[in-house]
């Protein structure tokens, strides 16, 4: 399983999501541009030294980042979906993607997907930190497929 960041803008998020990729074992793949300068000390400041336990893959643009995929789903994070993430089956090699923060995916990105799929939230608000996004549907994910660290 692998989680990916489509044009990230905010440095911090990107340093939780690579804790997070070290702590539960996931790669990390990067579709730039990145919205900073990735050796914004931002980053590694939230991820802390745990960044030196997480593969991490930058990609030119998401095109390059499609040509890893190889047969592995892609399934996209994004509150325009109908289906919930806890109502779906995950695969052991699917590969969570996640839009920008401030505008997600482009409707060309999010066509070429395999799935869409939603964390549901309360209706007054618009959506939730990416790193929290990524942590709930990783977790959710990783449950399923008895992958988390420390499972019998």
């Amino acid at each position: 399983m692998r989680i990916a960041l489509y044009e990230p803008e905010i440095a911090g998020n990107v340093g939780a999501v690579l804790r997070l990729g070290a702590c539960l074992g996931v790669a990390v793949d990067l579709i730039e541009p990145l919205g900073f300068a990735w050796d914004d000390r931002r980053v590694r400041r939230t991820a802390m030294d745990y960044i030196d336990h997480v593969a991490v893959t930058r990609h030119a643009d998401f095109a390059a980042f499609r040509a890893t995929t190889g047969t592995a789903r892609t399934i996209l994070f994004t509150t325009k979906a109908t289906q919930s993430a806890y109502d779906f089956a995950f695969a052991a090699d699917d590969i969570l993607l996640f839009g920008k923060e401030s505008a997600g995916v482009p409707t060309d990105v999010a066509a070429v997907c395999d799935v869409a799929l939603k964390l549901p939230i309360m209706a007054e608000v618009r959506s939730m930190n990416l790193a929290t996004a990524a942590a709930l549907a990783l977790g959710e994910a990783l449950r399923q497929t008895g992958s988390l660290p420390g499972q019998g």
